[in-house]
């Protein structure tokens, strides 16, 4: 199979776990999905010399961390 056809797939995975993660009611859930989409775009964006899709999607990997930290952080202080 050739390269294009193998990140063409790729892309297509990370818009499908972009989509799941929207459809969750847990946040954390969603965070998670959404992380792993927009990490699997990132290596999309780099594949396919799309910068901007490979930067704003990094963006949100970090967002993702950030947030994903607060609420492990915040159960860690619950027990």
């Amino acid at each position: 199979m050739e390269a294009a056809v193998i990140w063409e797939w790729v892309g297509y995975a990370a818009s499908l776990l972009v989509a799941i993660s929207l459809m969750m009611s847990e946040i954390k859930k969603l965070r998670w999905w959404n992380l792993c989409g927009a990490a699997l775009f990132v290596a999309y964006g780099l594949a396919i010399s799309a910068y901007p899709v490979a930067l704003v999607n990094g963006f949100i990997v970090l967002i993702n961390i950030y947030y994903l930290h607060k609420i492990y952080s915040y159960e860690q202080a619950d027990r």
